[in-house]
């Protein structure tokens, strides 16, 4: 569970906050494309507030215990100038960058041209390191031009692009028939489906297993060619264990574990999900041998991520891809947009 501290608010005021050792940033909309020196500012200050899209309840979240940001991205140039500003407060941070080819359909209507994402995820790769900056190809979705062999042929020419700046790619496939907003907004923004034909947007069985047994080939390829690359579905039932296909952890306590195992404090607290306590001398207590359940159980049930604090809104990323669940409607985007200041506690405010 996580903890309670007392802050003091931009205003003056004592409140009650979260403080999270993990936050996402986020699952929710692009922080590091359009809110990165918001997002610093509000590190520099000590706190956010993020509101429950449910109930609209007012949290306030400290980063005083943050010790690691888990970033989600299509465009991670804006906060790359600034990520020293972590490094100097002892902050570990990894990437969750999105990087697919649906250039010619249109489903991303406001990402950089892809020859330029590439580039920047090499150049991200090359400053943080390839283990910290995790390739999503996610998520997959057909149609009858996009096919599975065509879809492969496109994650095949996205991997020459980034070939040895990584070491894990993850995917999933869309889901239109469990968000409403979803099978909408692939009807209505692109020419590829029709209110009656956008369920066909998900891989039948058959599609599936075209394009995983071409991943699973691609990979082997890739490893002739020395680039190791694992691969992993994000919040997928599916079991395809028999490929050499995981389940994802997106927030993946092993993973900061290896990238960041100098922390000891780090550690403990990711086998055990409390924050240690130094003895009167400062040492700190030893690493139990085992690791506990940390799943974060607010998120579905097929997610692996363990738990952390989660700081973007809904309706904030102008990125406007038509198989986001995260935002209602292009309109409602703009409009929180023209609310939002890099000086506000929130991104909705």
């Amino acid at each position: 569970m996580t903890e309670k501290v007392i802050i003091t608010t931009d205003g003056g005021e004592r409140v009650e906050a979260a403080a999270p050792v993990v936050v996402s940033a986020s699952r929710a909309t692009d922080i590091p494309a359009f809110y990165a020196r918001w997002f610093v500012e509000r590190l520099r200050r000590g706190y956010c507030v993020w509101y429950n899209p449910f109930n609209r309840q007012k949290v306030h979240v400290s980063f005083a215990r943050c010790r690691v940001v888990v970033f989600w991205t299509k465009n991670p140039m804006p906060l790359m100038p600034l990520l020293r500003e972590l490094d100097e407060r002892g902050i570990h941070y990894y990437f969750q960058y999105t990087l697919n080819d649906y250039e010619r359909e249109g489903f991303e209507p406001n990402v950089p041209p892809l020859e330029r994402r590439a580039e920047t995820f090499r150049e991200l790769s090359g400053m943080v390191g390839k283990e910290r900056v995790i390739w999503r190809f996610d998520p997959l979705i057909v149609s009858p031009e996009l096919t599975p062999r065509e879809l492969l042929r496109r994650v095949w020419r996205v991997g020459g692009m980034i070939e040895g700046y990584t070491e894990k790619l993850v995917f999933s496939f869309v889901d239109v028939r469990a968000y409403r907003k979803v099978k909408c907004n692939m009807a209505r923004e692109t020419g590829c489906f029709s209110a009656d034909s956008v369920e066909a947007a998900e891989p039948d069985e058959v599609q599936r297993g075209e394009i995983v047994e071409g991943l699973a080939r691609m990979r082997e390829v890739w490893a002739e060619r020395r680039w190791n690359v694992r691969l992993a579905t994000c919040a997928e039932d599916v079991d395809l264990e028999r490929y050499g296909i995981e389940h994802n952890r997106c927030i993946d306590g092993e993973l900061m574990e290896s990238v960041f195992g100098e922390d000891r404090a780090l550690v403990y607290y990711l086998r055990t999900g409390v924050w240690p306590e130094a003895d009167l001398f400062g040492e700190l207590p030893p690493l139990p041998e085992t690791r506990q359940n940390l799943k974060d159980k607010g998120q579905r049930r097929a997610c692996g991520c363990m738990m952390s604090k989660d700081i973007g809104m809904y309706d904030t990323c102008r990125h406007f891809c038509v198989y986001c669940y995260a935002n209602a409607s292009r309109e409602r985007v703009m409009r929180n947009a023209e609310r939002h200041s890099e000086g506000s506690e929130s991104l909705l405010e």
